[in-house]
């Protein structure tokens, strides 16, 4: 065991100790919960806890091109004025099939649907249309994430009032969103769209107050309204699609804290919900899992699409 003052938050949560763990630190003041503030911006830093951050993404766009070859480029539709305001659109091979809308990740800031391309064989495969939207990052819009909300919004009210022109069945859309995307899908899942039929929301985040504290906020810039306004986990009176939330265990002590407190709190509404854990899986690798039907996300969303 390496000397108390060589440990680290990490080593300690995976030596299960109960302790508080700023008391065997001591590294600063507590910022949030029992972390300093090192130990919080560290916690809303995916690379931190995914060493193979670069070897995993780049595997999402070279998976993607490659699912673009064997599927053909997907239709690209406009639902709204502006360049980014488009989607891509990969269609099934049956009329009338069912929709999944897919929200990107990217920490706010990057990310485009090109390179969010490679579960579409999963959806594709089972009959389904898989739906990818562009949006501005942040840092394009003023550093408010109140623009990227409606963005997201409005590309799911496009495709329910355009869905059969794809031959999609508007009364079958389904709704997934990874990491900051699961934040802005659950954000759309609380203003009052009632055409979404279920949502995946996976290792996103749900209350904005300990984001806001964090290094997030250099490029964020946040306010009280856009705290209380895009923090889905203070809206649940508005939620009305059935939900799984999923985290994996090698995610950031934050981000699997977000998957469990929200999954409890719609619990707690009465709403119904499913709390999905991939064993062994960082962020990055965890969205992979959509891509497999006997992957962890891609089994949960068959199930809720009753595939």
């Amino acid at each position: 065991m390496q000397p108390t003052s060589a440990l680290t938050r990490r080593t300690l949560l995976g030596l299960g100790l109960a302790l508080p763990v700023n008391a065997v630190l001591a590294q600063g003041a507590r910022v949030w919960l029992d972390m300093d503030q090192k130990q919080l911006d560290d916690a809303y830093d995916q690379s931190v806890y995914a060493p193979n951050q670069r070897q995993v993404t780049g595997r999402y766009a070279t998976n993607s091109a490659r699912t673009r070859a064997k599927l053909g480029a997907p239709r690209r539709y406009a639902y709204g004025a502006a360049e980014i305001e488009q989607l891509d659109v990969f269609t099934a091979r049956r009329a009338n099939a069912p929709i999944n809308v897919f929200i990107h990740g990217g920490a706010w800031r990057s990310g485009r649907s090109e390179s969010y391309a490679f579960p579409a064989e999963l959806f594709v495969n089972a009959g389904a249309h898989y739906v990818v939207p562009d949006f501005n990052a942040v840092q394009e819009v003023g550093g408010s994430l109140l623009p990227m909300a409606d963005q997201v919004r409005r590309a799911l009210v496009w495709v329910y009032r355009n869905a059969r022109s794809f031959d999609g069945d508007p009364e079958r859309i389904y709704l997934s969103g990874f990491s900051s995307g699961a934040h802005l899908a659950a954000c759309a899942l609380t203003m009052d769209l009632d055409f979404i039929k279920g949502a995946l929301c996976c290792s996103g985040m749900y209350d904005l107050k300990p984001v806001r504290l964090s290094a997030r906020s250099s490029y964020v810039k946040f306010t009280d309204e856009m705290e209380q306004a895009l923090s889905p986990q203070r809206h649940l009176e508005r939620l009305r699609a059935p939900l799984v939330v999923a985290h994996g265990t090698l995610e950031t002590p934050e981000f699997q804290r977000q998957a469990r407190e929200f999954a409890a709190a719609v619990k707690a509404a009465g709403k119904p919900v499913k709390l999905v854990v991939g064993e062994g899986y960082n962020h990055f690798e965890m969205f992979e899992t959509l891509a497999s039907p006997y992957g962890v996300l891609g089994e949960a969303v068959l199930e809720q699409m009753k595939f």
